[in-house]
């Protein structure tokens, strides 16, 4: 009986810490890519559960269209879920909610 509460001990453990694990051990590289025609003066990227936009990660840069770049979102904190905000220099802006960087290998703004 003991083995078995052990056992059954064991698996919650296991069950709660391993996807923790997975999401802190995630790698968080996404390739951004510019395919709208217009060249892109801004990314912001901000974890899903905040309501503002962090700093421009391509500051002092510019994305033309055609172009990408490869960005570590690994803010720490073994989030997963951010918001993508391009902005445009024909002063658009295009935003893309819950985008799950532990997965996401690429993104494409179109």
């Amino acid at each position: 009986m003991s083995r078995f509460r052990s056992l059954f001990t064991a698996a919650v453990v296991a069950a709660t810490v391993l996807p923790m694990s997975v999401s802190f051990a995630a790698d968080r590289r996404v390739e951004i890519v510019n395919h709208t025609g217009v060249t892109m003066s801004a990314f912001h990227a901000s974890r899903a559960s905040t309501s503002d936009w962090e700093e421009n990660i391509i500051r002092g840069q510019s994305l033309r269209s055609g172009q990408s770049i490869i960005i570590d979102l690994d803010d720490g904190t073994g989030a997963c879920k951010f918001d993508f905000k391009g902005t445009f220099t024909d002063g658009e802006e295009v935003v893309s909610e819950n985008n799950d960087v532990c997965t996401l290998e690429q993104f494409v703004f179109e």
